[in-house]
């Protein structure tokens, strides 16, 4: 239930007081970051691929990894989710989330914890939001292993920023030792390594391309059902393709 007695005043006191915002949220007309370098984010975002999330989310479990302010939570909560789970490893981010739920009347759990611990939670959820984490980790398939084998249950939402080429190629199954040329090919998977920073923030380590972030996803167990967005890709949870230990 929305806290009527919480005044406008107070919601932009308390959004000022628990500020800077990477999620701009209206929060009954108090925007939490109207100066946003990407316009009304991560509304657009979200604009360009809801509808290939489901519209009923009733009596559904969501994880949202990654959650910052808890816009993709709250926009889960909309939907019906019975139950919904924000984690992050910030918790300038969790305040900010549990003061916009709250503001805005919704039930939601936002714990701090890394994706790497979602073994900890000991249960599956029907939807699982991976938005905007994977570049920010030093071990990004190690996290969507994990995901796979003790988070996601039926949906995964992933998202990721992508740099190189856009395009899909054909790739062999095995190539021979003496095969060096396809690695120059654009198209052919890649993972740009960040050393020291990119975009102001030292927390960027890795930059798939297209080729790359759906390879990924194959290789830890995600068919991709679609790919409604440019950074994003919808999957249903399937077999790991990978051999190797």
């Amino acid at each position: 239930m929305v806290d009527e007695e919480v005044t406008l005043e107070l919601i932009r006191e308390k959004s000022i007081e628990l500020g800077p915002w990477f999620q701009n949220i209206n929060l009954r007309g108090i925007q939490t970051a109207p100066e946003h370098f990407l316009g009304n984010y991560p509304s657009t975002k979200w604009a360009k691929f809801a509808e290939a999330v489901p519209s009923d989310l009733s009596g559904m479990s969501v994880l949202d990894i990654g959650c910052n302010a808890g816009f993709y939570s709250i926009e889960m909560k909309k939907r019906g989710a019975a139950y919904v789970l924000g984690i992050d490893t910030e918790e300038l981010y969790l305040n900010q989330a549990r003061f916009a739920a709250s503001v805005l009347g919704h039930d939601i759990e936002f714990r701090r914890m890394s994706v790497y611990d979602v073994a900890d939670l000991g249960r599956k959820f029907d939807l699982v939001l991976f938005m905007g984490v994977l570049y920010h980790l030093r071990y990004p398939l190690l996290a969507l292993d994990l995901i796979h084998e003790h988070a996601a249950g039926k949906l995964l939402v992933f998202q990721s920023m992508l740099r190189g080429d856009e395009a899909l190629d054909a790739v062999a199954d095995d190539y021979p030792f003496s095969e060096t040329t396809v690695f120059n090919r654009p198209a052919f998977p890649k993972l740009h390594f960040i050393e020291k920073s990119y975009s102001g923030d030292d927390t960027n380590w890795w930059l798939p391309n297209k080729a790359c972030a759906e390879a990924m996803l194959r290789s830890s167990g995600f068919d991709i059902l679609s790919n409604p967005e440019k950074e994003v890709f919808i999957c249903s949870k399937g077999e790991r393709r990978w051999c190797g230990q």
